[in-house]
């Protein structure tokens, strides 16, 4: 007799093994430079807004020769944010993660900058001594303002879907076959019951008192 069929439980893939994590990608240097550049610029002019503020104290405690030095300084500034403007335009131009274009907002901060001063230093020449303590005061803060966001990590450039790997599944090993059914009733047993031992019950005249034994 033949034995049953055991059923085999299909092997499950395996894990893939958790790889390092991918260092992220360096910024290009053609990215890094303009945004060098306008740290440069955005440091120097914030310490030069510090220094008027140094100055108009001095000049306003009774150091009357503080006042030339104070002018030459916004003259100083005035320089640099024109400078600065041209570096935020390079920013703004390609200085963007990937090759695309950079923010926007030191374009536009340069420029207000640069408008806030030019007024500034009309009222001072004025002698409106409230309206351009006011301006400075904004004046210098917007250039802090400035100087932090310089200063803050340029974005790397995002990875393309196709980069991402994707893990390999193992298709299921296919169930054997089920084995061949059993022989027909009777066929190379001997038998006539499909192998089950016992011969099939007489039929006809007199089957009731003949009893047949394997």
């Amino acid at each position: 007799m033949s034995s049953p069929p055991v059923a085999r439980t299909p092997r499950l893939p395996s894990p893939a093994p958790a790889g390092p994590s991918a260092p992220a990608p360096a910024v290009p240097p053609g990215i890094r430079l303009p945004r060098l550049l306008l740290r440069a610029t955005a440091t120097a002019s914030a310490v030069l807004g510090l220094a008027q503020t140094v100055l108009a104290g001095s000049f306003l405690n009774g150091h009357y020769e503080a006042l030339r030095a104070h002018e030459l300084t916004a003259m100083a500034l005035g320089g640099l944010l024109l400078a600065q403007l041209a570096v935020a335009a390079l920013v703004r131009r390609g200085g963007g993660a990937g090759g695309a274009r950079g923010p926007w907002w030191p374009l536009g901060a340069t420029a207000l900058l640069l408008a806030g001063l030019g007024a500034q230093m009309g009222t001072g020449y004025e002698r409106a001594v409230g309206v351009h303590v006011t301006l400075g005061v904004l004046l210098v803060s917007g250039l802090l303002f400035g100087l932090v966001g310089a200063w803050r990590p340029a974005p790397a450039p995002a990875l393309s879907p196709s980069s991402e790997t994707e893990p390999v599944v193992e298709a299921p090993a296919e169930s054997e076959s089920e084995p061949e059914s059993r022989t027909e009733s009777g066929a190379g047993t001997g038998t006539g019951d499909g192998g089950s031992g016992r011969l099939p019950r007489p039929t006809g005249a007199g089957a009731d008192a003949v009893e047949v034994t394997p």
